[in-house]
């Protein structure tokens, strides 16, 4: 892949990244919640999945997801059941931001960064749909191993990276601090946008 192809690639990259969705909303919910080390874990794990989504369909097995009705529906309702699920226990659990500023509640018990941020990626199909569509444009049937292996360290690194860099401004002191003071209405905020966005994943 030449030069001029990996940078045109990352652009598109950044770009994907930086739109705001169930990704955005899962992070920012883990760092108000766990703090700077579940924000990082949570950007670290969808980065990982993200990851595996280009691999897959840099070597083409895309191809099988996009071209099989029955096993992209699959994985369409399960995503959305996920993206559901977190949102339902934002609105109405007890182990939301709202708990977190509690003294006695205890962050490692409440988020798991890493299962939160590996399933939000790993369960949207959108990811298989738009590296099916992208890499289509880079991927040549001569591509070997190593190039596939580049396309997909490309997306994960800027999907990490671009997540880590919300999580450590989140994460300041100050900037957390207020966003804790709103606690309450930030959890059920949270809570009805993941819902609304497992809705959209479904009726779109």
């Amino acid at each position: 892949m030449s030069l001029t192809a990996w940078f045109s690639l990352a652009t598109i990259c950044i770009l994907g990244a930086m739109s705001p969705g169930p990704s955005l909303a899962v992070v920012l919910k883990n760092t108000l919640v766990g703090g700077r080390s579940e924000g990082v874990k949570t950007a670290l794990a969808h980065g990982f999945g993200v990851g595996i989504y280009a691999f897959v369909t840099a070597a083409g097995l895309a191809v099988v997801i996009t071209g099989s009705p029955s096993l992209f529906t699959i994985i369409q309702w399960l995503g959305a059941f996920f993206l559901a699920y977190l949102g339902f226990k934002a609105l109405f659990g007890h182990t939301g931001i709202d708990e977190s500023i509690r003294p006695e509640a205890g962050s490692a018990s409440q988020v798991n960064g890493l299962r939160s941020g590996f399933l939000t990626a790993f369960l949207n199909p959108k990811l298989a749909i738009f590296f099916a569509a992208l890499f289509s444009q880079f991927v040549s049937v001569q591509a070997g191993l190593g190039e596939k292996m580049l396309m997909a360290l490309t997306a994960a690194t800027i999907d990490a990276g671009w997540y880590l860099l919300v999580a450590l401004a989140l994460s300041h002191s100050r900037v957390l601090g207020t966003l804790r003071s709103k606690a309450v209405i930030l959890d059920k905020s949270f809570g009805l946008l993941l819902v609304l966005l497992a809705v959209r994943v479904v009726t779109l």
